[in-house]
């Protein structure tokens, strides 16, 4: 008798997780959205950390094409015999305020 109960004791029990788990997703979907809406708002060192380094990239193409244009109009200048403009300075992004 007791070598059948066993099985329908198992089957009846597989109803009891399912609700328990739910009941583990209902209370902890509150604090998931709170989590999801502060990590929206904020900004981690990582993420400020790429956006400071793709600033830092930006500044150097500019800064590096300011220059190529410089030596252009510096070698027509030369060999109509004229003196060079001053060479163009690296102007770096400003700093992020914290």
């Amino acid at each position: 008798m007791r070598i059948l109960l066993v099985p329908f004791a198992a089957l009846s029990l597989g109803g009891c997780v399912s609700i328990a788990k739910t009941a583990v997703d209902v209370v902890t979907l509150p604090v998931k959205a709170v989590g999801a809406g502060v990590d929206a708002v904020t900004t981690s060192q990582s993420e400020a950390d790429e956006k400071r380094g793709r600033q830092l990239r930006k500044a150097e193409e500019d800064y590096g094409k300011r220059v190529r244009l410089w030596q252009e109009a510096c070698d027509k200048l030369r060999e109509a015999g004229e003196p060079c403009p001053p060479k163009p300075a690296y102007v770096p992004p400003p700093e992020p305020k914290d």
